[in-house]
Order: structure tokens, then sequence, then C-alpha cells
């Protein structure tokens, strides 16, 4: 019989909130038991394994990921709906540093493809790219482009990996421009079959 209070939702919000504090591969069940002090068998009937509290964690992250991208870009296009994406990206990886790994793991596709926001996270991708006016198989290139160069950054910077004294907002700016300016002159198939 569940626990009376406990939710799969609870325990999934407190487990993305341990992801933040903990970090994600910290996560476990009897982490999230302790949390609530209850047994590990407590939360079995919400939740099946540590595999599937990630998964949680995950489809969680990744609504409230969306949701931020989603503000961001709202009303803009190019270089300011990019630089929306771009900060709000930031911003959610530093602030939830455990969430943001979740939104990154390869989920089981009977997963993937039902996380409204994994999907929103996609369709905002490519949304705030095709105001550059990008199509296919290009858009697909820059948005692993883009992809890359921002969890680059975030990953580096979430574990104080810059030691030089250049400040990092300075550096972020300097790499939004030139990601702004390689958008805009993005290589189309004629000019790579020249």
């Amino acid at each position: 019989m569940p626990r009376q209070g406990l939710t799969s939702a609870r325990v999934s919000a407190a487990a993305a909130e341990l992801a933040d504090s903990v970090g994600l591969s910290r996560l476990t069940v009897a982490a999230v038991a302790r949390h609530f002090g209850v047994s590990d068998a407590a939360l079995y009937v919400h939740v099946r394994s540590r595999d599937a509290l990630i998964e949680h964690v995950a489809v969680r992250a990744a609504a409230t990921f969306a949701d931020a991208l989603a503000i961001a870009v709202a009303g803009r296009a190019g270089r300011q709906a990019l630089v929306g994406f771009a900060d709000a990206w930031r911003a959610f990886a530093v602030t939830h540093p455990g969430q943001y790994a979740a939104t990154q793991l390869q989920l089981p596709p009977e997963v993937g493809t039902r996380s409204a926001g994994h999907l929103r996270m996609i369709e905002l991708s490519y949304a705030m790219l095709r105001g550059y006016g990008l199509d296919e198989p290009a858009l697909t290139d820059a948005i692993r482009f883009v992809r890359s160069t921002f969890h680059g950054f975030v990953s580096l910077e979430t574990v104080d990996g810059f030691g030089h004294p250049r400040a990092v907002d300075a550096s972020w700016q300097s790499i939004l421009d030139a990601v702004h300016t390689t958008l805009s002159n993005w290589p189309t198939q004629k000019q790579e079959q020249q």
C-alpha cells in the first residue's frame, strides 16, 4: 500500500532536486527514500528501479527545460532568438546541473518518444534555426553544431573547467556572436558542390 502523501510526482520532484544537489551519478532510490524518511521499499511502489528514477528525472527536467527555451524564443527570430535560446540553455544547465545531465541521456525509445519535453526541445531547436533560412540537411547539421557548442560550454562551466582569468560571460558573448555569424553564413548544398 502506498505511503500516505507519497506520489510518483513527489518522488520525481524530490529526485530532480537531489540530482541537482548531489549530482545525477550519485542519485539513488535510497537517497530519495532518506529524503522522505521512508524505507527504500516504500519508494518501489512509485518507481521500479534506479534507471526508472533517472528516466523520471529526465522527462520532468526536459519539460522544465523546454518551457524555459519556449519563453526565451517567443516572438523572436534570428540573432535575438539564438541569444534567448542560448541564455536559457546556459541558465538551466548552470542552475540545474543534475537535471540538465538527465536531459542529455539517451532514453529508451518507449520513454523518449513519449516525453513531451524532449519533443518540444527538438521542435524549439528546429524552429529557432529556421529563422536563419536553413533547410535540410543543413538544418540538422546546424542543430548538431549549436548543441555541441552550447553543451560543451556549459559542461565545462559547471565543473569550473575554464581556468583562464578572462570572464566566462565575455567568452559566452563572443561565442554567441561567432555562432550567429556561422549560422548566417551556413554553407548551402550549392556551395558544397563547388
